[in-house]
């Protein structure tokens, strides 16, 4: 006797994906911005770098004396351009508080949140960590963290890029500048970082995975 194998199941329409709300938005940007402030400040305080733009200020700031929060706001002005001509104004909105956000997170680690001595291989593997969920957090609900996360959903929507693999060969070359500040030891710690805040994105944040995620 022949059988038939079951049909797979129906695809999701777009009327049937239960979308996130206004508050549910607002909540998660302030988690993941915090979540990732925390990972950030674990990071630094292990004298590496991580990739992304807020490692490309965390290298900056090696070199200038300003406050972190204040070079992040400042570099993220031409994305915000660019993702207002690309995503629309809603997603440019979003953003930008989460960057404003990240900024002012990133400003009360210290005065909150005192570090003695750490060990840089475990600081550094639970910031990334750390700050990949935060991030994943924030481009769940269409939002981002400005620079090099903009180029990365951009890529992912409109060429078929993984985001992840964008951006891990971005951060890769922030890694890369970190050479002419750092030892070789410390570069290759914030290599190992950086593939491990990458994997959380490349397992997670993908097509068809959450599709409330998905393009509007």
């Amino acid at each position: 006797m022949l059988t038939t194998a079951p049909a797979p199941p129906p695809a999701s329409s777009p009327s049937s994906i239960h979308r996130h709300g206004l508050a549910e938005d607002l909540f998660a940007l302030v988690t993941g911005t915090l979540i990732t402030a925390f990972g950030l400040y674990l990071i630094k305080s292990a004298g590496a770098v991580t990739g992304g733009t807020a490692g490309f200020v965390l290298w900056l700031c090696q070199w200038l004396s300003w406050p972190f929060g204040l070079v992040f706001a400042a570099v993220n002005v031409p994305f915000a351009v660019l993702a207002w001509n690309r995503k629309g104004p809603a997603f440019v909105g979003r953003s930008v508080l989460s960057v404003l956000l990240l900024s002012g997170f990133s400003l009360l680690q210290s005065r909150f949140l005192e570090l003695g001595q750490v060990n840089p291989v475990y600081a550094v593997l639970l910031g990334n960590l750390v700050a990949g969920v935060g991030l994943l957090i924030v481009l769940r609900h269409h939002s981002s963290l400005g620079g090099f996360n903009v180029i990365a959903v951009l890529a992912q929507e409109r060429l078929g890029w993984r985001a992840g693999y964008v951006l891990l060969g971005l951060d890769s070359g922030v890694v890369v500048l970190s050479m002419l500040t750092a030892d070789v030891g410390t570069v290759a710690l914030s290599a190992l970082g950086v593939a491990a805040l990458n994997l959380v994105l490349v397992l997670n944040h993908r097509p068809g995975r959450y599709p409330a995620a998905d393009p509007r």
